[in-house]
């Protein structure tokens, strides 16, 4: 993209748009090919829930470093550099995993995998945001891009799940490393173009000081709260169904239904972006997920499973757009990368305690223990959310 007026500099973004998607689509991939492949791995070495829940943290622990400083990166340079170095980190992490497959370096690799997401997705969502003129077509706009991840979601556990069985772990981890190479190839398409130059008195700005805004303190809250959600279901999945006895399949084909229904969800969104009240949706969904988490330990086999998995995708698959959209509108003009980096970093702060309390707290009592959880938590969380109405203006 060159420096044009701002009609063609707009024009120029919507042109690249899909390949926005495109990479972020391989850049998840790849981290949901080895976060599948990893805990396979792990139960099959016999190493127990708790591993489970401990490795599944290590994808959060590289983000709570790099968020603040992707941030800066993002709005200082734009899309192409912070994209650069997250696809070297995947790449590098995928390709450890493959070639020593051991504790340790599947340990380190998810390490990777999880901070080259969050330093993609930084410069992704930005750089998605630049495309928007009215509240509708912000919604829209996240809509599409929270479809990278959710597509990501359900066709890498089933392709990992078939590589395992089929040919086995090292079949799956190879694959994680054909995508970064795919995502680069992508973001290269994306014109580049310099960002608006920063004044001094914002570079000197504290991102921490954006918690000062009542409506992005209760906007993140409430996130922390959706996301943990999400890991809830990430760890109780592979668990419950090595539990039961489900093949890799199965169990990929469980944790699909659940991207999958996101997919929907969000493909709906689109097409109403204009009709939806931000904060409706989003209790809404939250109630939804609520109930679905009290049930989901009666739900019977796999077709039961996949039942709940999707119930669950639709409710929290409709809230990232909301969040985003909220997001953008309660930031202050030109720290929309700070505020991207500072929720990444509290969200996969969260995430690192999140999994390995679920194996704890699994291992200690039953193993939907941790969806009995979230769904209190959602209980809870519907007061700030009552309150994101009145702040979002503030």
């Amino acid at each position: 993209m060159t420096d044009t007026a701002p009609g063609g500099k707009k024009a120029n973004l919507r042109h690249a748009f899909v390949w926005l998607i495109a990479t972020m689509i391989c850049v998840h991939a790849c981290m949901a090919t080895t976060r599948v492949t990893a805990s396979l791995w792990v139960l099959n070495r016999g190493y127990g829930e708790a591993s489970v829940g401990m490795l599944l943290s290590l994808f959060a622990v590289a983000p709570i470093v790099l968020s603040l400083w992707a941030g800066r990166l993002a709005d200082r340079h734009g899309f192409h550099r912070p994209v650069g170095v997250g696809v070297l980190m995947a790449g590098c992490g995928a390709l450890l995993a493959l070639a020593v497959q051991q504790l340790w370096a599947i340990a380190v690799g998810c390490l990777l995998c999880g901070g080259a997401v969050a330093i993609a997705a930084v410069a992704l969502q930005r750089e998605a945001g630049l495309m928007a003129d009215e509240p509708g077509e912000l919604k829209r706009i996240f809509s599409w891009m929270a479809l990278g991840p959710a597509l990501s979601n359900a066709l890498a556990p089933v392709i990992a799940g078939i590589l395992i069985d089929q040919f086995g772990m090292t079949a799956a981890f190879g694959f994680a490393t054909l995508l970064p190479l795919l995502a680069w190839g992508f973001a290269q398409k994306v014109p580049r173009h310099q960002p608006e130059p920063l004044t001094k008195s914002f570079r000197e700005r504290a991102a921490w000081q954006l918690f000062r805004l009542p409506a992005f303190r209760r906007l993140i809250l409430v996130n922390l709260v959706l996301s943990a959600c999400w890991d809830a279901h990430s760890f109780v999945v592979p668990v419950v169904g090595h539990a039961r006895g489900l093949s890799a399949v199965s169990i990929g084909i469980v944790l699909g239904s659940f991207a999958a229904a996101a997919t929907c969800v969000r493909l709906a969104i689109v097409r109403f972006a204009d009709e939806l009240d931000e904060v409706k949706a989003l209790r809404t969904a939250m109630v939804v997920a609520m109930l679905t988490f009290m049930a989901y330990a009666w739900l019977p086999g796999t077709v039961g499973l996949m039942c709940g998995s999707a119930l669950l995708g639709v409710a929290l698959g409709s809230v990232q757009p909301m969040i985003m959209a909220m997001l953008h509108h309660v930031t202050p003009p030109g720290r929309h990368g700070q505020a991207l980096g500072l929720r990444m970093l509290t969200v996969n702060g969260a995430t690192v305690a999140m999994p390995a309390g679920f194996g704890i707290l699994a291992a200690a009592t039953t193993l939907v223990a941790p969806m009995w959880l979230m769904a209190s938590l959602l209980l809870v969380a519907q007061w700030p959310a009552r309150r994101l109405r009145s702040g979002a203006a503030a």
